[in-house]
Formats: C-alpha cells, sequence, structure tokens
C-alpha cells in the first residue's frame, strides 16, 4: 500500500472482474495548452501554445482508444491497476512486449481525474518498467496526441522524452487534425 497525499493506493495486477471498471474510468482532460506541430523536410518542430477557450476531450467509452483489451495480459502484456483506499479503481496502465527490439509499449494508461497529480500515473509506469524489465525491455514507448499537454507534462515528468511524429495516424477517427506523438525513456 502506498499513501500519496493523504490517500492511501494499492497496486496490483489486473483481475479479470476489473475489466468493466477500466473500462468506465473517465480519460478525459481540459487544457489550456497543446502542442503545435510544425513540420519541414528535415524534421518537426513542437511549441507549446495556448488556447483559448480551454480544450476539453473526452475519449469514446471503453477507454483512450476506445478498445476493449485484456484486462489481466497474457504473457506479453500486463494490465496494473491502482486502489484508493476505499477500493475505487483510480487508475490503470496496459503494457505489452515486443522481444524483436525489447520495446515495452503502453497501450493505455488513464488515471481518474480525482487522483490525477497525486503520483498514480508515475506509480503505475513504474509497475509497467518493472514487468519490462523483466522481459528484458530496453526502453519503454508510447502514443499521445499533441493535444494532450497534460499527459506530455507528466510524461515528460517521468523522463520520457520525444521520439517520433506520425501526422497520418488520427486520419478518419475522432481525433481528425491532431498528431500522434511518441515518446521514449529507457526501461531502468
Amino acid at each position: 500500500m502506498t499513501t500519496v497525499d493523504d490517500t492511501a493506493y494499492r497496486y496490483r495486477a489486473a483481475a479479470p472482474g476489473d475489466a468493466p471498471v477500466i473500462a468506465a474510468l473517465d480519460s478525459s482532460f481540459t487544457t489550456r495548452t497543446v502542442f503545435q506541430v510544425t513540420v519541414t523536410e528535415a524534421g518537426f518542430g513542437l511549441r507549446e501554445v495556448a488556447v483559448e477557450p480551454p480544450l476539453t476531450k473526452v475519449f469514446p467509452e471503453g477507454g483512450a482508444d476506445g478498445g476493449e483489451g485484456d484486462a489481466e495480459g497474457g504473457g506479453d502484456s500486463r494490465t496494473f491497476v491502482a486502489e484508493s483506499g476505499s477500493g475505487e479503481l483510480a487508475g490503470s496502465v496496459t503494457v505489452s512486449y515486443s522481444g524483436w527490439n525489447r520495446r515495452l509499449i503502453v497501450e493505455d494508461i488513464e488515471v481518474a481525474p480525482e487522483h490525477r497529480g497525486k503520483g498514480v500515473g508515475r506509480a503505475l509506469m513504474g509497475l509497467a518498467a518493472g514487468f519490462g524489465r523483466e522481459r528484458g525491455a530496453g526502453h519503454v514507448w508510447l502514443e499521445v496526441s499533441n493535444v494532450n499537454a497534460p499527459a506530455i507534462h507528466a510524461y515528460r515528468r517521468m523522463g520520457f522524452v520525444f521520439c517520433g511524429l506520425d501526422v497520418t495516424l488520427y486520419g478518419g477517427t475522432l481525433s481528425e487534425g491532431e498528431q500522434a506523438l511518441y515518446m521514449s525513456m529507457p526501461c531502468l
């Protein structure tokens, strides 16, 4: 059990019965800034810019990617959850290991709004990285939308750095017009 900001959290591997609660987690966010992407022949640049009014993004039910996922996870994938002291699900992270490039892929990470800023995401990412180390992962990798500045700031505080861009990933989706940013960090 970990205590953060006078709230006790318990972290564990997800069980099959957690799937509906994980799917119901509120992954929405509101931000006053976004990362503007500029693409040139030589690469790309990012600049954080203010947005007015603030941008609120609500993801489809079933998580940020709209998928159901495997709550428990198989041999090379795993889901971890955080429970508050009252037993409420505070967050989850789902990862998979890719052996050919020793990459731990963060498929989804969500922290309920009332539990954000309390270290829950960092603790979940720590469990995920531990799983990656057990598998031999050299780095942790994730994708995030350029408009999700709160998540980008959190990932950077955890040690992630930008490593790539896809300007077409969200074409034809509810996120049309956004760009996918890729971030990674060593799996220490």
